[in-house]
């Protein structure tokens, strides 16, 4: 058979225990920003069709507001911290994926955000969900802002 048949019929992979992790946090923080919070879930992990690599987690509405989320699930043992893990790097793929969802809409909303909601996981504890809103996209340093 050939090698391109066999890599179509190939059995699709399972998830792994991350992934696994990623997707149980964001059905947590989805859950938390609807019940607690009143936000309307628009989207769940939008891609960008011409670059995959650009994903938004949650796009939400807050009343008149359109909230990007991105969620960050960490063990209580990780060095480092959900919000953190948002660095300069992911804020720029961000960025992108964020416009690239505004101008595919027809009329965009005036006000948007970007929220970071970390899950924390402890073996034994329910998991914690911290929200960080209206995270700046752009990093800033004490000359300005950086790209």
């Amino acid at each position: 058979m050939p090698a391109w048949l066999t890599r179509i019929l190939r059995k699709p992979k399972t998830p792994s225990a991350a992934a696994a992790r990623g997707a149980a946090g964001e059905q947590l923080a989805a859950d938390h920003l609807r019940r607690n919070r009143g936000f309307a879930i628009i989207a769940r992990n939008w891609r960008n069709p011409r670059d995959v690599r650009q994903e938004i987690d949650l796009v939400c509405r807050d009343r008149e507001v359109l909230v990007f989320v991105e969620v960050k699930t960490r063990p209580a043992t990780a060095r480092v911290r959900g919000f953190f893990a948002v660095d300069r790097r992911k804020k720029r793929v961000l960025r992108r994926a964020i416009h690239a969802y505004l101008m595919a809409l027809r009329r965009p909303p005036t006000v948007h955000r970007l929220d970071v909601v970390e899950v924390v996981t402890d073996a034994g504890r329910p998991p914690e969900v911290r929200h960080f809103e209206n995270v700046p996209l752009m990093a800033t340093s004490r000359r300005g802002i950086l790209r």
